[in-house]
């Protein structure tokens, strides 16, 4: 049997590290697999190289997709692409409406998917919950989107292109992703380790009392991406799916850190609540964007981890890598 090829876009990112690190487990796979992936910012460090020696590295620009082309000749093509690439930060994205749309739209890379030979590779791509408006709690995944945001609106773009476009896809419309620190850190600061470095200070600190998401924690994420890739790579049926990927729990900000404080043995007195509407934060950010996972739960068979179990998770991982 041939090896299918597995491309990871973004693999220098945090879903990206994280997925590189669980598909290149040869004990993952019931047959073999190869695995590459793209970067852009900066080079994979060596650290990265060396934790994952398997996934080959390929520089891609997706804003014109230059890179792309060298995948094909050097790694041939692939079964399977998933899209973790993404201008994410949504002060940023308010900031460069045009590099938003460029990097968030993947249109090279749809386009350089139809021109293969076999042009039913199967994309996983990483939507957003910030594509609702975010008036009420647990949307579906029907319900019409209505972003308040670039980002949002971004995102919005993307699906419809690859909707439009591919003719098997997977969209995952995640939350906030939640987890233990990737194999080579992250530059950016990540939830959980954030709110505990703060709260361990025990200063007064304001976090949104009416702000609510359903943080999906990362393992739970790349397992979902897991299973529909084996679907594919098993049954070979194209797939159409648009699904909520967020965690069972709908949280504020406050009940985000007051977890963290349970799980930590921290006084709560410090979390103080604040509406979101007291903070310019220089781009509008919807109020409550919980999401309904009935369809994920039932199309994938995984029922994403609560969040207080998820963050005891992140938080035992990090105490074993700190005293290591």
């Amino acid at each position: 049997m041939s090896k299918k090829r597995i491309l990871i876009v973004g693999g220098t990112g945090y879903l990206g590290q994280h997925l590189l690190q669980f598909f290149s487990d040869d004990s993952r796979w019931t047959s073999p697999v190869d695995i590459a992936f793209t970067h852009h910012s900066a080079p994979p460090s060596q650290a990265l190289l060396n934790a994952i020696p398997r996934a080959r590295p390929f520089p891609v620009d997706l804003r014109t997709g230059n890179g792309l082309d060298a995948i094909s000749h050097a790694f041939g093509q692939c079964d399977v692409v998933i899209n973790c690439a993404a201008l994410s930060v949504p002060r940023a994205c308010e900031m460069d409406p045009e590099a938003a749309m460029a990097i968030n739209v993947p249109k090279a890379l749809v386009k350089w998917l139809s021109s293969f030979e076999r042009s039913n590779a199967l994309l996983i791509h990483l939507s957003t919950d910030q594509v609702y408006e975010g008036t009420k709690s647990f949307y579906k995944e029907e319900d019409e989107t209505v972003p308040v945001n670039v980002y949002g609106n971004s995102k919005v773009e993307a699906e419809h292109h690859i909707s439009a476009n591919c003719k098997n896809f997977a969209i995952l419309r995640s939350s906030i992703i939640y987890g233990p620190q990737t194999v080579v850190p992250v530059p950016k600061s990540l939830p959980i380790q954030w709110m505990d470095s703060v709260l361990a200070k025990e200063e007064a600190l304001n976090f949104f009392h009416d702000e609510f998401r359903c943080p999906i924690f990362v393992k739970d994420l790349v397992s979902i991406i897991q299973v529909l890739t084996t679907k594919w790579i098993s049954e070979g049926k194209e797939m159409q799916l648009l699904l909520n990927a967020g965690g069972p729990d709908r949280v504020s900000r406050v009940g985000m850190a007051e977890a963290v404080a349970h799980a930590r043995g921290y006084s709560t007195s410090s979390i103080k609540p604040v509406s979101a509407s007291s903070v310019d934060r220089g781009v509008k950010s919807p109020s409550d964007i919980s999401m309904d996972i009935t369809k994920l739960v039932r199309m994938t068979g995984i029922s994403p981890t609560c969040y207080r179990d998820g963050v005891r998770q992140t938080l035992e991982v990090n105490a074993a890598a700190t005293a290591s």
